[in-house]
């Protein structure tokens, strides 16, 4: 029988691999990645020196989406609940597809991963889905089953207006998502020319108003909308900071973002590099993977 810390972390999680995918894939905060892809542009940089931000942007919004993958790294903090490290590659020509190595480096999510005799796990995102992998004491509680599958149907059952929203941010985003927002907002200016792990990049920067945002980068109903904005104003979340970092191919090399949340201070940040590198992704074995909703349905243990 499933123990109350087992059933709690398993909500958790959900939240937590989730938010890291669409963080990794749409907008962060702390740190810079290189891309490494060699190449004369330095017409092409003069050029873009001339133009507006707008402008500029519209042009890293298109070649980032077609780049289709690239490898990630970010770091995410989010107040007390939780601050971690993930490594991977991600794709994103046809919903958010990947595999990222998780690690819990602090805050309430990783006391309670220790409890289960972890602090890292592997999740592997595919488009309807995503699975993460947990390890032996949680397989000793769940018929041996190591892997929690978390379709994202179910999540959005689960926490409403946010569900909603995050299983639409799953299923259509990608590390453009934060050019999209800063062009949604109308509000971004050059900061200036800047080196990223030794690459040359343009940096700019915008604030957004969360809820606004969500109003234009997602596909919910007004409902659902109402709902997420009402639980964004009970978290404390209003407005974010977005910084991006882009360079000489239009393509991003880093992305920052920064809130506050009534928990604390939120940010995130992501590298990028080797844009189109082949990404595989295995459902794993049905035999060794436990579905979240049946979870949720299993009584705990006194």
């Amino acid at each position: 029988m499933m123990s109350t810390t087992v059933r709690r972390v398993t909500v958790s999680i959900a939240v937590a691999a989730a938010l890291t995918g669409v963080a990794a894939c749409s907008g962060s905060s702390d740190g810079g990645s290189d891309r490494g892809s060699g190449g004369d542009s330095k017409g092409a940089a003069k050029a873009k020196t001339r133009m507006s931000p707008i402008a500029a942007l519209r042009s890293v919004e298109a070649s980032t989406d077609k780049a289709d993958s690239a490898k990630v790294e970010s770091t995410t903090t989010m107040g007390t609940m939780m601050s971690m490290e993930a490594n991977g590659a991600l794709g994103w020509a046809d919903g958010l597809t990947g595999n990222l190595t998780i690690t819990y480096t602090g805050g309430t999510m990783a006391d309670q991963m220790r409890q289960l005799g972890t602090t890292s796990m592997e999740a592997r995102y595919l488009p309807d889905a995503y699975y993460a992998k947990m390890g032996d004491k949680f397989a000793e509680q769940s018929g041996g089953k190591h892997w929690i599958k978390y379709a994202y149907d179910d999540l959005a059952k689960l926490a409403g207006g946010s569900g909603a929203y995050m299983k639409d941010q799953m299923q259509n985003t990608t590390p453009n998502q934060s050019v999209k927002l800063l062009l949604a907002s109308g509000d971004v200016k050059k900061v200036g020319e800047e080196k990223v792990r030794g690459e040359s990049t343009t940096h700019y920067s915008g604030t957004v108003e969360v809820a606004d945002l969500a109003d234009k980068s997602s596909n919910l109903s007004a409902e659902q909308l109402a709902d997420l904005k009402r639980q964004l104003e009970q978290a404390g979340v209003t407005t974010e900071t977005i910084d991006i970092w882009v360079n000489d191919e239009d393509l991003l090399v880093k992305k920052a973002e920064k809130g506050e949340l009534a928990t604390g201070s939120m940010s995130s940040t992501a590298y990028y590099s080797d844009y189109g590198v082949k990404v595989s992704v295995q459902e794993p074995a049905a035999g060794d993977t436990a579905d979240f909703k049946d979870l949720m349905q299993t009584q705990p243990a006194s």
